[in-house]
């Protein structure tokens, strides 16, 4: 997801365009997604058949070309999803302020909604349990009420430079995020089958 932040930062300056994003909003979206959310996946309990699986060989790098190409793809959707909410916002009369927060928003809730499908490389929330994992759950609340803060509050908008945003943005933003998920989980699909076709 890092990659993600860093390419609607670099695009925009490589082309000359208005920061989607404001570095002081991506430190934020680092910090609070870091330790609400990625944090949270150090209490994921192991999957069923871990003990069926055949040994991993000491010599695959820890990033393989799955892995990689994984984190290109949920970057690109990222980065899609923060360009194309703040033009939209920025076309439809509202501020820099405001199209900046809405785009935070899309990375942190795209961040929430890949959080759902990276639990497991192979398997879908639904066959994992949506509650078994109950700090992550509480974690996605944390962040949730962070966000409400970030978005609303006079002292949060004076710091980080953002500005109150209406339902219909919202409902923008979980669309976007949603649609992350979903693609993911179908790539998490295909990959499967490859790999199942090839044993």
């Amino acid at each position: 997801t890092n990659l993600g932040e860093a390419l609607a930062v670099m695009v925009a300056v490589l082309a000359g365009w208005t920061l989607p994003v404001a570095p002081v909003q991506l430190l934020w979206v680092n910090m609070t997604t870091a330790l609400c959310l990625g944090m949270m996946l150090a209490f994921e309990p192991k999957e069923p058949d871990l003990m069926q699986r055949p040994p991993r060989d000491p010599a695959m790098p820890i990033m393989t070309g799955e892995l990689a190409g994984r984190t290109i793809l949920v970057g690109l959707l990222l980065a899609v999803g923060v360009f194309a909410l703040f033009s939209y916002e920025i076309n439809n009369g509202l501020t820099v302020a405001q199209a900046r927060t809405a785009a935070v928003g899309v990375l942190v809730m795209g961040e929430l909604f890949y959080l759902f499908a990276c639990r497991s490389l192979t398997r879908s929330v639904f066959s994992q349990g949506f509650f078994t994992n109950r700090w992550l759950l509480l974690g996605v609340l944390v962040m949730i009420l962070l966000q409400m803060l970030f978005t609303y509050t006079p002292a949060m908008n004076r710091f980080f430079h953002s500005a109150p945003i209406s339902l219909n943005a919202w409902l923008r933003i979980v669309l976007i995020g949603l649609a992350i998920y979903i693609i993911m989980e179908m790539e998490k699909k295909l990959r499967n089958g490859r790999n199942h076709g090839k044993s």
